[in-house]
């Protein structure tokens, strides 16, 4: 049976989240930490009138290549973060008034600017969008909460809640591109139609009716997307046609099966995931969770207490991390995923492994070595990155040789702005997997030298180069 789109959109929830959740909150996780007094950084459509005078966008734009089949029914999701303000007030004699902090019982209680995670969801036939642009609203009014905090009987303070109406456009439509193969462009684009403030305003009353973290998800009932970063070799020339402002659309969930596509305002790779060793959402990329994990461990309690009052996200991540068991924290620290063959390298001496191959026996730190690494660069003159080379295209390359930069659809997204650049090779590295990288300059950048001298390169596989 054929998932249904909203049941293929839940594989992508990890990984949209963590677009969504992208420097919400820093370490260490307090609303006095200067780290967050700027927030709201990432895919922010802020009202036009506003925006524009400001450098801040209003819309995103994205397009898309996809093959339909028979009445495929296209699901779109955007997702973003409304703010909210959480004011604290004290019970005095005049009335309530706003306190900067507000203890009651042994529950502190801070102000702070809350994300609250809003869905529009709209369900298309694709047929239908081939007759003209369809246009869906978002409408979000304003809502105010309050919340009285007692001692005993008696009310001691109150937290109000305010979040602004919100106000949008999502318009789709599809167009049929030339040639036998049935392919069409996807175009959609999220508009922020609210009235907003005045171009003079702060940028705070700004975000109180902007889209914060905006990114759609598209799902497909039947048919496929075709990747805009590693299209079929005939698609090429479309996907290099396609518009995209402020967003950046990959495959993902199955690659088996590439009906979803997430449009985010973070540059990912095609078929994005969270690492199955991270288990908590650090707000930070995903990058850092063994150092982050240990620096929330290390907080003092009325940190901790500080974090937890400031946003329950917070709470509930410094709960985890105070509850997590060794063999968890343990895994935070990495896994080595060992590359696919690619090619055979060329060591400058016998009895190094080839591309691709691992060796017969690695031993580790052990009384066997004497308590040395297995392998030390200084007492094995076996490989060395200065003399070591490598086979491309029937070309021997080494240190010295220029190559033109090839990035594959597996590549990081940051490096296809580098496509068809020259470089300089560095130098050819043997890691213990036995696979060979090529470290480069670009011949173009004004900072190689200083790079080099840092040792700073960019590292490539030999498939991803070619000799010119």
């Amino acid at each position: 049976m054929t998932a249904a789109p909203a049941d293929t959109m839940d594989s992508v929830a990890a990984v949209a989240d963590a677009v969504l959740f992208e420097g919400y909150l820093l370490y260490p996780y307090r609303a006095s930490a200067q780290k967050n007094q700027l927030r709201w950084q990432w895919g922010v459509l802020a009202p036009k009138e506003w925006g524009e005078p400001h450098s801040e966008n209003w819309y995103s734009h994205t397009e898309c290549l996809l093959e339909p089949a028979q009445d495929t029914t296209l699901r779109v999701r955007l997702r973003f973060l409304r703010l909210r303000q959480r004011t604290v007030q004290q019970a005095a004699p005049e009335g309530f008034v706003d306190v900067e902090r507000l203890i009651v019982g042994e529950d502190l209680h801070l102000p702070w600017d809350e994300g609250i995670p809003e869905v529009v969801d709209a369900s298309l036939q694709v047929s239908d969008l081939l007759a003209g642009e369809v246009t869906v609203p978002v409408e979000l009014a304003g809502e105010t909460s309050e919340e009285a905090l007692t001692e005993g009987d008696r009310v001691v303070g109150r937290v109000l809640r305010h979040s602004w109406p919100v106000q949008g456009l999502v318009t789709i439509s599809a167009h049929p591109l030339p040639g036998p193969y049935g392919t069409l462009r996807l175009a959609l684009r999220v508009a922020n139609t609210s009235p907003g403030p005045e171009p003079g305003a702060d940028r705070d009353l700004a975000m109180r009716s902007s889209l914060i973290g905006a990114h759609t998800i598209l799902a497909l009932s039947s048919g496929a997307f075709l990747s805009l970063a590693d299209p079929p070799e005939w698609a090429r020339p479309a996907a290099a046609e396609c518009t995209n402002e402020h967003t950046w659309p990959v495959l993902a969930g199955s690659s088996e099966q590439p009906r979803l596509v997430l449009s985010s305002p973070i540059i990912l790779s095609d078929f994005p995931e969270i690492a199955p060793e991270s288990p908590n959402q650090l707000f930070d990329g995903l990058e850092n969770d063994e150092i982050l994990t240990l620096r929330t461990m290390v907080l003092t309690d009325e940190e901790k207490r500080e974090a937890r009052a400031t946003d329950p996200r917070a709470a509930t991540l410094v709960d985890a991390v105070d509850s997590m068991p060794p063999e968890i924290f343990e895994r935070l620290h990495g896994v080595i995923r060992s590359m696919s063959e690619l090619g055979t390298a060329t060591p400058a001496m016998d009895g190094v492994p080839t591309f691709g191959q691992m060796p017969d026996e690695v031993p580790t730190y052990s009384d066997e070595t004497g308590g040395k690494p297995w392998w030390d660069p200084a007492e094995d003159s076996s490989v060395d990155p200065d003399t070591d080379s490598v086979m491309i295209g029937g070309h021997q390359v080494a240190k010295g040789s220029r190559v033109l930069l090839r990035p594959s659809g597996r590549a990081d997204a940051q490096d296809f702005f580098l496509v068809g650049k020259e470089a300089l090779v560095e130098a050819v590295l043997n890691d213990v997997d036995g696979d060979v990288h090529l470290a480069v300059s670009l011949l173009d950048d004004p900072a190689a030298e200083f790079h080099a001298a840092h040792g700073r390169y960019r590292y490539f596989r030999p498939d991803e180069v070619e000799v010119p």
